[in-house]
């Protein structure tokens, strides 16, 4: 077996675009599902991009670093089907993720779709490699795979457990980790020995080739990176170029804003209004909502906010950070020691509903508990 080495500093920036790549691809989903439809597979496309295009990145980063006693090169097509797998395999995941109801065998299915990804990937990569071949047993991959497939699982829960910006930095830091262990662990439980060139599949990507195509990918996830991240801690309002207003007399204080033609919501590029009577409840989605009407979940262009400011005078209450109820389409109260749980058995497209310990109080009361 060849001995070999790594350069810490490209070690370093390996696990650095791993969590650029999974901030941006996160961040960009945040607030999909609020999206109609056409819109939101085109975010999850590019999301899956950004998330496999990363996964590919990191790879081969740690593959520049990785310092082998003898010259090799890889083979251009299987290098660049690599890349494939992983963003297509990513791309399914988020297509469960975001075009089903968000279960928690839908969160552990993508997860588990994500980890596998991670590990095709890299042996796809690894497959690629001329005039050195690696070497590695079953017991090597099951190791591999276990490990992507666990911490992949823990990004994608963590991550979708609660659309906040709170569990998207975890999600990301999770996400990051679980790219780079499966690399090292996979690398470390690998041997390498040289080979005879072989009949290459496609055109032949010496590492210098190779660096040029990682650091364009790189530079464009970077760029993704910092205007994600702009974008993800930018006040909602921009308060310093608003003209001043002019001074006036104190305003009453405010009622309660009506909803005059119902809650507005987007179908097939119309909008249509819905009577705040007939939807049961209304859930945060990034900057937007959505309402659950009947068997349907529907665009809403309000914020949360604006929602229960406008339905507080129709009887909505919030009993969730992310959520706001309509007590006439509740079935059902369980209390949870702390918090509680609504039930909604006649509507079609939602069955239940967190209560929050500080939503506790007026919620019971306004159910008559």
């Amino acid at each position: 077996m060849l001995d070999f080495s790594h350069n810490p500093w490209l070690v370093a920036t390996s696990l650095a675009v791993a969590l650029m790549a999974g901030f941006t691809g996160l961040s960009l989903t945040r607030g999909a599902n609020a999206l109609p439809d056409a819109r939101r597979k085109i975010v999850v496309a590019l999301a899956a991009v950004v998330l496999g295009g990363g996964i590919w990145s990191m790879h081969f980063v740690a593959m520049l670093g990785l310092q082998l006693p003898i010259l090799f090169f890889y083979d251009a097509l299987i290098t660049l089907i690599s890349a494939l797998v992983a963003i297509l395999m990513v791309g399914l995941a988020l297509l469960l993720l975001h075009f089903r109801e968000r279960s928690p065998q839908v969160i552990l299915g993508a997860g588990v779709i994500v980890g596998l990804g991670i590990v095709v990937m890299h042996y796809v990569g690894m497959a690629g490699m001329q005039l050195c071949r690696p070497v590695y047993g079953v017991l090597d991959v099951v190791i591999s795979t276990v490990a992507s497939v666990v911490l992949s699982i823990l990004a994608i829960w963590v991550a979708y457990d609660a659309r906040t910006q709170r569990n998207i930095v975890l999600g990301t830091v999770c996400f990051g980790f679980a790219v780079f262990s499966m690399h090292f662990v996979a690398i470390l439980l690998t041997g390498f020995l040289p080979s005879e060139a072989a009949a290459v599949a496609g055109p032949a990507l010496d590492n210098q080739v190779l660096a040029m195509g990682v650091t364009l990918a790189v530079f464009l996830i970077c760029g993704a990176f910092l205007l994600t991240g702009i974008t993800f801690i930018a006040p909602q309002e921009d308060t310093e170029t608003a003209p001043p207003e002019p001074v006036a007399e104190p305003a009453p204080t405010p009622q309660p804003l009506a909803a005059t033609a119902g809650v507005p919501f987007e179908r097939e590029g119309q909008t249509f209004f819905a009577d705040p009577t007939q939807v049961a409840a209304i859930r945060a989605e990034g900057h937007y909502t959505v309402l659950y009407l009947g068997a349907e979940k529907l665009f809403c262009p309000w914020s949360i906010t604006e929602a229960a400011n406008r339905l507080e005078a129709s009887g909505f209450l919030r009993a969730h950070r992310s959520y706001l109820i309509n007590p006439s389409h509740v079935s059902s109260f369980e209390r949870n020691k702390d918090n509680g749980t609504l039930y909604f058995e006649t509507v079609e497209s939602l069955s239940k509903v967190p209560v929050s310990r500080s939503r506790m109080g007026p919620l019971r009361e306004a159910l008559g508990l």
